[in-house]
């Protein structure tokens, strides 16, 4: 773990603890569904759902894990790839059915040694699509939208925190119920538009080695995701989270002067 923290800064798992409360529930949906899904970068991927696991082949492996599987929009599914034999990696998959559009976030714990200056879980984000699925409507790119944007995200009646998105690189956090009430700080992210009102948003913590993807639906106001880490016994662990969204508060900048 990271040394560069206050002495009472929560670990991992402290903070983790009942944040999943608010999180839409998993759903059967695919169970019986195959798909093969073709990378912009040239990976493919081969599914085939069964109820809360996965068969998959990507070329290099193959073998089957746990899934989470959850309906985050019409005919769009958050799916939680959780490897067995690969604990320090897990890979997020946003897929729309109809519109045949694919975007792939892969979470990695890497040595301390291989994140010297950087957060210790690093993100390969891949956008693609759904072979067979004549591909429609808006291309998963990524995105300066949320830049200004202040929000509030309810976890659970323990869990209140304070976004403010600053630049496309950065944003600014702080805890307003829970463990981690008076702690705040800012962090990488990257954001990826996903569809109208549809949101992919990642961080990457440097205090503590963590890394998180959510799925923002802000026409439903709710916010559906996962943590990546160590926790403070050294143990790895994926936990999910899921949240109510309401926007508090939006900046906006002069021409000339908008963040990078």
């Amino acid at each position: 773990m990271t040394e560069n923290k206050p002495k009472d800064w929560k670990t991992y798992d402290e903070f983790a603890y009942g944040i999943g409360t608010n999180r839409l529930p998993a759903t059967d949906a695919l169970a019986g569904k195959a798909f093969k899904l073709a990378f912009d970068d040239g990976r493919s991927l081969d599914l085939t759902f069964a109820t809360g696991k996965v068969r998959w082949n990507d070329g290099q492996g193959a073998d089957e894990d746990g899934a989470e599987v959850i309906e985050v929009a019409p005919d769009t599914f958050f799916v939680e790839l959780i490897f067995a034999s690969r604990p320090k990696e897990a890979e997020t998959i946003i897929v729309n059915t109809r519109t045949g559009r694919v975007l792939s976030i892969y979470s990695i714990v890497r040595d301390k040694e291989q994140s010297i200056g950087e957060p210790q879980v690093a993100q390969i984000f891949r956008p693609g699509t759904i072979d067979g699925v004549a591909a429609q409507g808006f291309a998963p790119v990524e995105t300066r939208d949320l830049i200004g944007l202040r929000a509030h995200f309810t976890y659970s009646p323990n869990h209140v925190y304070e976004h403010t998105y600053l630049s496309s690189q950065r944003y600014a956090w702080q805890c307003l119920v829970g463990v981690q009430r008076g702690h705040g700080d800012v962090d990488l992210a990257t954001t990826w538009k996903f569809d109208e009102d549809q949101y992919v948003f990642t961080f990457r913590e440097f205090k503590i080695p963590v890394a998180s993807t959510f799925f923002y639906n802000f026409k439903d106001l709710r916010s559906t995701g996962k943590f990546l880490g160590i926790t403070g016994d050294g143990r790895i662990q994926n936990s999910p989270a899921g949240a109510f969204i309401r926007k508090a508060s939006v900046t906006f900048y002069l021409p000339g002067e908008q963040p990078v």
